[in-house]
Parts: structure tokens; C-alpha cells; sequence
């Protein structure tokens, strides 16, 4: 029997030394276990999310360097393993040295050639370049290559035939996204399997978490194993990966398909370890199946989240966090969060109470410090934003042209500014550089995507663990927290009904029932539309689907809401545009200044959602429709 290890481990991107350390024991431990094949991810060696540390030449050797000493490991056992290719003769299409995403298969400390290749290694035919990726930046794909040549790339995507335990073998290898096809204009899977009867086909991925991912997988590659009557085993890695604004976590969730496509062999999401199975169980067809336990999406989700801030804090050498609380949900989850993550010693909790601020909210967050059993202050602001708006209307202004007032005059819309950058600039991060520690971003994805919240002030901190969550996630995540990870009640169920409010003036009072102006229920989704859809929805998509009776359907919130929420279609087109022209206009350069978001969506903002200032914009379809519904609300008043 041949034996298969698939090596799920944690990839530092950028570290190919430390990762190379790690392989080599792997590669240990599988012969000791008897295994004739280990397989390892996708870029195991250098990392996938680099920048444009790609475009070093240095680092290029290195990672070479470490791919030699893997194959010089390949003795007594077949080593795939991915890696960067560097042909340095040729350049790529930008002019600097020519680079592959490649898969390397080593026996015998020689690297296995397949037939008529112009390489000893597999070059990745499909290049994603949406979301975070951005593969066609740096590498030459199969695809550009045949171009190059002249050749059908059909030709270029060939098998590997090897001889093991005196047994032939023709086996199928893929990079990641050469497994996902179904939009792309060839299938190197369908190509292998036409020409070929394989034996197994090994897929290596550097694929990121993403909510409800690993279930799609599920289907593509079980149809796809299944249709070729072929076993696919699935390695990738896990660890955080980022490119500066949004950082991803791997969560591995390696699996292996048998011939009829049924799930055989897990390994659990971000977990390290060595999984085995032997060749004669993929290809029986009656191998029980698997349960990979991917059924609550909250679960998913905080799984992601306290496994990226963990590994985030473990980079960054960040043991004491500083939250600052107001007794509403955001901020809870966030304190409960990061609790479980560092112990209750490490974290202080920071409430900052101001004039505008109810005995109900401040009573609550001490409870909620309590609960948790962490330090706690209560730090008071009123005194400094008195001071600060006497500052500001007391100051002599010199030179002033004819398009400066003399004075300074702070309106009540400044003032609520001025007390959230008071919170963050002043308190929080000054007591986080006391401790030597960070402070945290609580805003979540509906106040990401509208800017309802401020420049320097609430927006900013270390990281914002929770802004790739919508509100209801975060309330989800709220009752997860306390029934299963905490098993008691840490959130005050009080915190859960409060109406949601900033508390920055006398209307947004929570115990007169006042808030934010986003309505949740309703705004969640619309937002939603704005940014994760895979065909974004528009003000015209939007306007449409309301005249249509069809909005709550196409946006997936509650039934109802519209008419609950807005009175006439002029309120409802206003309310619109108001959302819109911030989501497309200031809120676009507040999360330029954003702090890295960790992503846990199908459209994180940062580097997975790509921004231009360019302001709003309504198209012509939005006009016409938008003037026939104001025309009829007209009529009806008449």
C-alpha cells in the first residue's frame, strides 16, 4: 500500500528559513510514520502575501536555496511541496526577472520532470486577480508561457509518473486556483483527466478563509472528482497572511475526496499536523465519509477572528490591550474577544463617560468589566472637551482673508467629533503606551461602509477585529460568546437589547430610546449589497428592486422593514442617497486611514475591496426612475 501525508502547517509569510526548518521535520516525522508521499501547500516556502517583496532578487535566492535543501530531504519519500520558480534568463511582461507560482515534486533528491515539459516543475495555469489576489502581478502563468511559445497550453499541463514500492503511478498536480475553473475558458483537471487514468490528483493551496468557502469546495471538488472518477487531496496551509490593509487568516480544513467524491479524510481548520491515508482507501469508493463540522457560521466566524487576533498580537510581539468601553455591543464583544484570547490580565477596560452619556450605559459597562474580571477605569472627558471648545473659540486668528471668519465657532456636529478623538487620541493611546501595549478599533462593517464613525477617533487602534462583521454577526457573535466559549452570561443581556448609540449628544439618548441612525435591520443588508455581492448593487439596482416590490428579497432582510422604515418614496430615495454619497464618497478616505482589518467575508474592505475617490455617482437609469416615483408621490398628494 502507498501511504499519502498531507502536511497542514502554519506558513510565516516572508520567513522561507523558518518555514524550511519546519518542512524538514515534517518530512522526518512522515517517514518515520512510513509515508511514501508528503504533500505540502502552495507557496510553503516563501509565503503567498508578500508585496512587492517578490520583486527582490535576494530573497528570490534564498527561497531557492531552501527549495534545494527540500529536495535534497526527498530520500526515501516523494516531497510536493509549492514554492516560487525563478528562471533568471528570461523577465517577465513588467521587465523584471521571470517567476512562477510552482509546484515541486522531488524523489530520490531529483526533482521529478514530466513529459515533454520545458520545466522539472508544475507552473500554475489559472492566475486569480480579483479579491486579495493579485497573482498576475508577479508570476508568469501556464497560459502566458504557451503564449510565448506558440504552443496549445493543453500541452503544457501534463501528469507526473513515478515508480513507488514497485508500483507505477500517474498522478495529477494543480495549484489552488487551477482547481477552481468553472469561469475560467479551460479546466486543467478536465485537461489531465482526458489524456491520462489517474491515480490521484494532489491539489496545493494557499486559500484564505472566507465565510461558507470551505462548503463551496466541497461541491467543486466532489463534482469534480466524481465527473473524472479520480480521488483529489486537498493540502493548505494555515496561519495569517496580509498585504498591508487587510489581514487574512488560512484555516486550512485540508481534505481528502475519494473517486465518488465523497469527503474521506479531514484535518480540522487551523490546526498543525500530519494526516495520513493510504492510496487503496481514495480509490474504494466505500470509505466512510467524513464530517468536516462546518455547519454554524458564527462558530466559523469566531474561530477566524480569535485565531487571526491571536496570531496578529503573536507578530506584532503585542501582549496588553487597552478597549475602550461604552456599554454597547460593539465594544463588549470586542472586550469579551480579546479576553479570551490574552487572559483577563492583559486587558484593560476604559470607559469615558461625557455629559451625553446615561447612567444606564456607564452601569453597564462596569458590569461587563466585572464579568470579565479585568482591570477597569472610568476616565471622565467632560472637563477637557469644555476646555478644548474654549480653546478653539477663544483663539485669535491673524491674517485672515475674506474667506476665514475671525472666530472660531464649534457647532454641536464638531463637538461630537472632538469627544471621540478625545476617547482615542488622548486616553486610549496614551494608557496603551503607559502599559506597552495597543488599542483597539471596535467599528464594525455597517460603520466601515458609511463612515459613521471618526477620523482619529473611533476609527482608529491597532487593528479592527470586528470590521468585517455586520451588526447582526456582532449580536450573533455576542450570545456565541456567552453561551459556548464563556458558558455564562459575560455580556450583559442588557448590553444585547440597548438600543445601539454613540451617545455624542442629547439625540442619541439610549434611555429615551434614541441611536444611531442606522437601522440595522434594514441597513445591514443594503449595505451589504453595496460591497459583497458579487455583482454590486447600485443606487439603480436599489431604486429598481423598491419600485419592483422586490428589495427585501434581492437584499435578503426581513419582510417588511420598508414599509416599517420609510413613509413615502421621497423618504425612502433620500435615505438612499444619504448612505450612498457617504459610501462612495468621505467614508472611501476614512478607511484609506483605517486601521488593517481582519477578514472573515466574501468582501473585506482594504486590499479585497479596491477604492477610488471618485465621489458619487448616480447613472441615468437611476435618474429616469428615480423622477417616475417622485412624479407618482407627487400625483397622490394632489
Amino acid at each position: 500500500m502507498i501511504k499519502i501525508c498531507s502536511c497542514q502547517f502554519e506558513v510565516e509569510a516572508g520567513h522561507p528559513s523558518k518555514n524550511l526548518a519546519k518542512m524538514l521535520q515534517f518530512i522526518n516525522t512522515a517517514k518515520t510514520a512510513g509515508a511514501d508521499i508528503i504533500v505540502f501547500p502552495e507557496m510553503a516556502v516563501p509565503g503567498y502575501f508578500l508585496g512587492d517583496t517578490w520583486d527582490s532578487s535576494a530573497f528570490l535566492r534564498d527561497c531557492e536555496m531552501c527549495g534545494k535543501q527540500i529536495i535534497a530531504a526527498a530520500d526515501g519519500i516523494v516531497v510536493i511541496f509549492g514554492n516560487v520558480a525563478i528562471d533568471w534568463r528570461k523577465k517577465n511582461r513588467d521587465g523584471r526577472v521571470r517567476k512562477y507560482n510552482a509546484l515541486f515534486a522531488a524523489q530520490n533528491k531529483k526533482l521529478i520532470k514530466a513529459e515533454r515539459a520545458l520545466y522539472p516543475f508544475t507552473i500554475k495555469t489559472l492566475h486569480p486577480n480579483y479579491r486579495e489576489f493579485d497573482d498576475t502581478r508577479y508570476f508568469f502563468s501556464n497560459l502566458m508561457l504557451a503564449t510565448e511559445i506558440q504552443q496549445n497550453p493543453r500541452e503544457l499541463i501534463q501528469p507526473l509518473r513515478l515508480k513507488i514500492k514497485e508500483e507505477d503511478l500517474c498522478i495529477g498536480c494543480i495549484l489552488c486556483e487551477d482547481g477552481w475553473s468553472d469561469d475560467y475558458s479551460l479546466s486543467p483537471i478536465d485537461i489531465l483527466c482526458s489524456k491520462n487514468k489517474l491515480d490521484v490528483i494532489f491539489n496545493i493551496s494557499a486559500s484564505p478563509y472566507t465565510l461558507g468557502k470551505n462548503n463551496k469546495r466541497h461541491r467543486v471538488f466532489s463534482r469534480q472528482a466524481q465527473k473524472n472518477d479520480v480521488p483529489i487531496v486537498y493540502v493548505n496551509n494555515i496561519g495569517i497572511q496580509n498585504n498591508g490593509k487587510t489581514i487574512y487568516t488560512f484555516d486550512g480544513a485540508s481534505t481528502v475526496y475519494d473517486a465518488a467524491g465523497i469527503v474521506i479524510s479531514y484535518i480540522e481548520p487551523y490546526s498543525e499536523e500530519n494526516s495520513y491515508i493510504d492510496l487503496s482507501q481514495l480509490k474504494d469508493k466505500r470509505y466512510p465519509s467524513v464530517d468536516d463540522g462546518e455547519t454554524d457560521d458564527t462558530a466559523c466566524v469566531y474561530k477566524a477572528l480569535s485565531y487571526g487576533i491571536k496570531k496578529f498580537l503573536q507578530q506584532i510581539h503585542m501582549q496588553k490591550v487597552v478597549i475602550g468601553i461604552s456599554g454597547g455591543i460593539d465594544s463588549a464583544v470586542a472586550a469579551a474577544l480579546y479576553v479570551a484570547i490574552l487572559g483577563n490580565e492583559n486587558v484593560l477596560l476604559v470607559n469615558m463617560p461625557s455629559v451625553y452619556n446615561s447612567a444606564t450605559t456607564k452601569n453597564l459597562s462596569e458590569r461587563l468589566a466585572a464579568n470579565l474580571n479585568c482591570a477597569y477605569a472610568v476616565i471622565p472627558i467632560q472637563k477637557v472637551i469644555d476646555y478644548t471648545i474654549n480653546q478653539f473659540e477663544s483663539a485669535k486668528l491673524i491674517n485672515v482673508s475674506g474667506n476665514m471668519t475671525k472666530t472660531i465657532k464649534v457647532s454641536s456636529f464638531v463637538v461630537e467629533n472632538i469627544q471621540a478623538r478625545d476617547r482615542s487620541a488622548r486616553i486610549l493611546a496614551g494608557i496603551a503606551a503607559a502599559i506597552g501595549g495597543g488599542f483597539t478599533c471596535n467599528a464594525n462593517k455597517a460603520e466601515m461602509t458609511v463612515g459613521y464613525s471618526t477620523l482619529y477617533g473611533d476609527q482608529s487602534g491597532f487593528l479592527a477585529a470586528l470590521a468585517d462583521l455586520w451588526k447582526y454577526q456582532i449580536y450573533d457573535l455576542a450570545r456565541y460568546l456567552n453561551e459556548k466559549i464563556y458558558k455564562k452570561t459575560v455580556i450583559p443581556q442588557a448590553v444585547i437589547d440597548i438600543v445601539p448609540s454613540a451617545e455624542l449628544s442629547s439625540s442619541q439618548n439610549v434611555d429615551e430610546g434614541r441611536g444611531d441612525p442606522i437601522k440595522y435591520p434594514y441597513h445591514d443588508f443594503l449595505f451589504r449589497a453595496f460591497v459583497e455581492r458579487w455583482d454590486k448593487a447600485t443606487p439603480e439596482n436599489i431604486l429598481d428592486w423598491y419600485r419592483n416590490g422586490t428589495l427585501e428579497q434581492n437584499i435578503g432582510c426581513a419582510v417588511g422593514l420598508v414599509k416599517k422604515y420609510f413613509s413615502s418614496d421621497e423618504e425612502f430615495i433620500a435615505d438612499l442617497e444619504r448612505w450612498w454619497n457617504l459610501f462612495t464618497g468621505m467614508a472611501v478616505a476614512k478607511r484609506i486611514q483605517a486601521p488593517p482589518i481582519l477578514a472573515v467575508s466574501r468582501r473585506a474592505y482594504g486590499f479585497d475591496q479596491r477604492e477610488a475617490q471618485n465621489g458619487p455617482y448616480y447613472t441615468k437609469r437611476y435618474q429616469e426612475i428615480k423622477y417616475e416615483l417622485l412624479k407618482n408621490d407627487i400625483v397622490k398628494t394632489v
